[in-house]
Order: C-alpha cells, then sequence, then structure tokens
C-alpha cells in the first residue's frame, strides 16, 4: 500500500470511521532534471534569505503570512493544528446528491479512503453498501493543506474514493469564451451526429500515452547512440484555406468507419456547401401569402353575399330556367301554326 497522506476519520451521521487516506494515481510521467550544457553538472534550486543571503535548510524554513510590506506574521504547523475546525481531522458527509448532478470541471485530485484497523471494517462496509443501494455520492467536507476543501464520496470496486473538489466560485465562467450563435444546416448537425456514433466506445481503457512512448524512444536512441527516429509526416492544412465543412463531415464518418473495421460503403458522400437555411424568414413569407389569399377570398365572398357552392348552384339554376324557357316558346310556336293550317283547310 502507498505511504498515507492524511489519517482521520469520516463522520457519517453519528458513525465514526477511521480512514487513512492514500494517492488512487500514479505518475507514469518521464521527468528531466537542469543540467549544466558544459558538464552536465546538475543545476540545484537554492532556499536563499533574502535579508542574509544564507543558503537555507528545511529545518530553518517556516511559514508566515505578510500582513504588509513590512510586517509578517509566523504560523506553525502546531498552530494550525490546533484550530478549532470540525473538519480538522474529519471528512465530514454533509449531503448525499445523484452523481449526475456535479459537474466534473469542479472534480480535482482523487484518494482512495483505506481503513485505519479492525473497528472501521463495518462502519466502512455500511457506507459503502449505502451508497452502492442508493446510487448516489456523498458529498464532504474535510480540511487539508491548511484549507478546508469540498469533497466526494462514491465507490469504486469495492473501496470508497475520495474526490477533492473545487468550490463554486473557484470556477470561471465560460460565456465570454463561447462562440456566438451560428447558423447551422440540419444536415451538417445530423452527420456531426453520425460522427459520434461512428467514434463510440465502450471504455476508454485502451488508450495510451503516446508522447511518452516516443520520448522513451527517443531516449533509448540517444542512451545507445543510434539514429535518431524521424517525425511522422502529417497532412498540413493549408493555412487560409476555406473547409468545406459537409465534406469534413463525410470524411471523418468513413474514416472512422473504416478504423474499426465497419464497412463504410466505398468513398465519402460530399455535398456541396449549401446557402445557408432561413427557416424563420421563410415560415413567414408563407404565412404572409397564406393571410393575403386568405383576406382576398374574404372578400369575393363578402361581395357576392354567397358562399361559392351557393353561387354555383344559382348558376346552374339559371341555366336550366333558360332551357325550359325555349323549349315551352317553341312548342308554342308549333301549336299557332297547327291551328292557323287548320282554319285555312276549313275555309276551303
Amino acid at each position: 500500500m502507498p505511504r498515507p497522506l492524511w489519517t482521520g476519520a469520516i463522520s457519517f451521521g453519528l458513525v465514526t470511521i477511521p480512514v487513512k487516506v492514500v494517492s488512487a494515481t500514479q505518475d507514469h510521467a518521464i521527468h528531466f532534471r537542469q543540467v549544466h550544457l558544459e558538464d552536465l553538472g546538475r543545476v540545484r534550486t537554492r532556499k536563499v534569505c533574502e535579508l542574509d543571503g544564507e543558503a537555507l535548510s528545511q529545518d530553518e524554513i517556516g511559514k508566515g503570512y505578510e500582513l504588509s510590506k513590512d510586517r509578517t506574521v509566523p504560523i506553525t504547523d502546531e498552530e494550525l493544528d490546533r484550530m478549532p475546525l470540525p473538519t480538522a481531522k474529519a471528512i465530514e458527509i454533509v449531503a448525499f446528491v445523484d452523481a449526475g448532478s456535479v459537474d466534473p470541471i469542479r472534480i480535482s485530485d482523487s484518494y482512495y479512503l483505506a481503513i485505519d484497523g479492525k473497528v472501521a471494517e463495518k462502519p466502512y462496509t455500511l457506507l459503502r453498501r449505502a451508497l452502492e443501494r442508493s446510487d448516489k455520492v456523498a458529498v464532504a467536507k474535510f480540511a487539508w493543506h491548511n484549507r478546508e476543501r469540498l469533497g466526494l464520496l462514491r465507490v469504486r470496486e469495492g473501496a470508497i474514493v475520495l474526490h477533492a473538489m473545487r468550490w463554486p466560485d473557484e470556477i470561471r465562467s465560460p460565456r465570454s469564451l463561447a462562440p456566438r450563435e451560428v447558423e447551422l444546416d440540419d444536415d451538417e448537425i445530423e452527420r456531426a451526429v453520425q460522427l459520434t456514433d461512428s467514434m463510440a466506445l465502450d471504455s476508454i481503457d485502451g488508450f495510451r500515452d503516446t508522447y511518452r512512448d516516443a520520448l522513451e524512444e527517443l531516449l533509448t536512441a540517444k542512451s545507445e547512440g543510434k539514429e535518431l527516429p524521424e517525425p511522422a509526416e502529417g497532412e498540413k492544412q493549408e493555412e487560409g484555406k476555406v473547409v468545406d465543412l459537409m465534406a469534413a463531415l463525410n470524411a471523418s464518418v468513413e474514416a472512422a468507419k473504416e478504423s474499426r473495421g465497419e464497412d463504410g460503403g466505398g468513398e465519402a458522400t460530399v455535398h456541396e456547401m449549401r446557402p445557408r437555411k432561413k427557416t424563420a424568414s421563410k415560415s413567414r413569407t408563407v404565412a404572409k401569402k397564406t393571410a393575403s389569399k386568405s383576406r382576398t377570398a374574404a372578400k369575393k365572398t363578402a361581395s357576392s353575399g354567397k358562399p361559392a357552392a351557393g353561387r354555383e348552384a344559382a348558376a346552374s339554376r339559371k341555366a336550366t330556367g333558360r332551357q325550359a324557357g325555349a323549349k315551352k316558346t317553341t312548342a308554342a310556336k308549333k301549336t299557332t301554326g297547327t291551328k292557323r293550317t287548320a282554319r285555312k283547310r276549313s275555309a276551303s
């Protein structure tokens, strides 16, 4: 087990759980030393008093708070430890919240909480199972490195993890950094969603620090006197070149599918960039035209005093009446002619 960084207890209501805090992460970064280029001698940072110019050892260095330019108040670790602070030696749970309600930007360093003695086994297990069954995380306050901090407790592989958190006033607002509203086509957004789907993974455990691998290769080559590895030739985009966003999205989707061994169906379908859709403007134009047509139809109806169906029926009745009148006139003419013929025959 790594060396404990802090010892104290979890305060869970009236339950006290003695714990030791150990680091949950390891630093695998490659570190360099400052050296004298002429003879590669190591360059060390010396702590020197600015008043007498003497180099000091760690035992001669303490803490002090500068009240003004000419006045400093000394403070000792013992005085800090005796501060009347409930969280000085305790991780005090103050609330339980849904894990999804915590903004990840507030999470800082992570630590494992190990039991400190047999007496801590049962209450530690009790808290762990309560967190697992409730699907919540615990918000806690604790004092460490001369300041009170906010923490988050959750369960990972049977162990309770403490995430140090930043206070709300320590998070800068990003409002001034976000771009102004930009118009996007629905096709562009849909293609971007397809790209996220094609790049989706179930886990991120397979990623490696490729920079560290390349750095190790460089150091090995230098130590063995071999030729240094050549940098990879990557495609560089010409400066000032206008990017066809849809073409870039299509190509990205196909590249993601190929990298995962999926059949991309050939080359990416590249669409030409089209003018931005102005949906709101078109909607207003259509609404105006519809309203104008409605008003025109209403005026025509009002001037006739009859609906369209009524006017058609009236026109039909008039046509029928004219036809009937023509038939009656023809019949009357025939009757008159027949009577005249009969009188002429009688007279003769």
